[in-house]
């Protein structure tokens, strides 16, 4: 009984010796639209900011059933409950520049602290966060407008996505 479980055992440990050793071509992998989320990422945005983002990074206008060698440029929105993007490519897929808009997503902690020490004891009841890129010019522009009430006064501001307010 000794020898058939000693027997096992070595057969057992010398199994992995004999694996196939398997080479693999390497493979380039590039993203088209790398600059566009470098621009745009901000850690302290909302998830479904983020998600969307993505979204509109990875799609490939080639694939889509819109795309004819004829044309230029293609429009694509991109929409979810809560925000939507319209984004601009060219004909080889790169993306060219979005207008975005969030409505009454999680606002960075910057921004809300920012609001809080300038306008103490208001409270914000709606948010929009805009987001315009341009690949061209190398211009990405990030703004919140935030509604303030207290009591019956309700006043309108800007800020960026440090909490400056505009």
């Amino acid at each position: 009984m000794k020898k058939i479980i000693l027997a096992l055992f070595a057969f057992g440990i010398s199994i992995p010796l004999f694996a196939q050793v398997v080479t693999l071509p390497e493979v380039e992998v590039s993203a088209k639209n790398y600059k566009y989320l470098d621009d745009v990422n901000n850690s302290s945005a909302a998830q479904t900011v983020q998600l969307l983002e993505r979204y509109a990074t990875s799609y490939d206008v080639r694939d889509s059933e819109y795309y004819e060698d004829e044309y230029d440029k293609y429009f694509i929105s991109f929409f979810i409950p809560k925000g939507k993007i319209l984004a601009a490519y060219d004909d080889d897929g790169n993306l060219l520049r979005t207008i975005e808009k969030y409505e009454n997503v999680k606002l960075p902690l910057a921004v809300s602290k920012a609001a809080a020490k300038e306008y103490p004891g208001w409270k914000i009841t709606h948010d929009a966060y805009l987001v315009n890129y341009h690949s061209k010019l190398g211009v990405t522009k990030k703004e919140y407008k935030l509604v303030l009430e207290k009591g019956n006064n309700r006043i309108r501001i800007k800020t960026d996505e440090n909490g400056n307010i505009l």
